[in-house]
């Protein structure tokens, strides 16, 4: 009878192995790799079905996210540029009212260099004109400074669209549909 015993924990002490990991001393069942098993089994019709189905559906999805994507980017694309003609046209405005007071200051000198006679006149003119520069000056720069509002309007309307959008991309992730099977399946752990 000992014999049989010793024979049963001897095979039964060959399917396990001793691991000692820094001191910790278990047993770890033995893996045997069993010719047979190495090979895939046989493919059936219904499963290559199903691969091939699982293969489409991933091929569709993936279409579908990349297509969104580019949508979201050429529409960004299109608001930049938008942004950018805006920012070109106020640039242009800028540069022809700084040519116009330029043109303004080169006169004004000629009006000064006119007879004495004019010379009253042309202290009123000069003064006229001063006033008029300096209006210029102000609707010129109330003008640059509304086309920087409506641009950092536009631009804080789509910091506000793009954080709402992140934001939801947040909400629709699958945890937040069923609180409770995430719960479940994190204790079943």
């Amino acid at each position: 009878m000992d014999s049989a015993t010793a024979a049963t924990t001897t095979s039964h002490d060959d399917d396990w192995e001793l691991r000692n990991d820094d001191g910790f001393v278990y047993k770890l069942k033995k893996r045997r790799i069993d010719p047979s098993e190495s090979q895939p089994p046989p493919s059936t019709d219904a499963g290559a079905a199903a691969e091939e189905y699982a293969g489409a559906r991933r091929r569709e999805r993936k279409k579908r996210t990349l297509l969104k994507l580019k949508a979201k980017y050429e529409s960004e694309i299109r608001q930049w540029d938008n942004l950018s003609n805006r920012l070109r046209a106020m640039q242009d405005r800028a540069a022809q009212l700084q040519r116009e007071r330029e043109r303004e200051q080169e006169q004004t000198p000629e009006v000064a260099s006119s007879s004495s006679s004019e010379m009253v006149t042309a202290v009123d003119s000069v003064g006229g004109t001063v006033l008029d520069e300096l209006l210029s000056q102000v609707e010129a720069q109330e003008a640059i400074i509304h086309d920087f509002s409506n641009l950092c309007d536009v631009a804080e309307a789509m910091c506000n669209k793009q954080e709402e959008q992140f934001k939801q991309s947040l909400f629709n992730l699958p945890v937040w549909a069923s609180p409770r099977e995430l719960m479940k399946f994190l204790c079943d752990d």
